[in-house]
């Protein structure tokens, strides 16, 4: 049995709204405040974040699937795909380059063998702050399309009823 127009809708606002909350509370609430704590070093707190972004790379890949599902099933209009496949693509490029790539950068600094200074880390950021950008404008856009559409399921129900 299909899922309803409205259970699909509601997976899509939700699947894009938690990944952005994700996104926002570990990317730029989590990371940069764990090194503030009492007796965290540089290497104790990258430690620590590559277990967390691990994680949430894995969440992101599961929401996006949900994402990805619903709004293929919903059939919802090219603006909403085009910003939600702008933040899978992002996703994808930090999973299969970026996070590998200060993994590598992340072991030699526990090692004891930190590698010099690259723009890796600061493309990591600037794509998760477009990807965020991205998810809270495809939410939104998703959210007033379901709107739209359940409104006009409505009216049609009382005009046929």
């Amino acid at each position: 049995m299909r899922p309803s127009h409205h259970t699909l809708s509601l997976l899509l606002v939700l699947a894009l709204f938690v990944w952005a909350g994700m996104v926002a509370a570990i990317s730029f609430m989590e990371a940069p405040l764990k090194f503030t704590a009492p007796n965290i070093t540089v290497v104790l707190g990258v430690g620590i974040g590559r277990i967390v972004f691990h994680a949430l790379n894995k969440a992101e890949l599961a929401l996006s699937l949900v994402a990805l599902l619903s709004a293929g099933l919903l059939g919802v209009p090219s603006r909403i795909w085009l910003t939600l496949l702008t933040a899978v693509t992002i996703l994808l490029a930090q999973t299969l380059w970026l996070l590998p790539a200060l993994d590598v950068r992340a072991a030699a600094l526990l090692a004891g063998s930190p590698n010099p200074p690259n723009s890796q880390h600061l493309t990591y950021v600037v794509l998760e702050a477009l990807k965020l950008l991205t998810l809270f404008t495809s939410g939104s856009m998703a959210f007033g399309w379901a709107m739209r559409m359940a409104r006009r399921r409505e009216d049609h129900r009382r005009v046929t009823a």
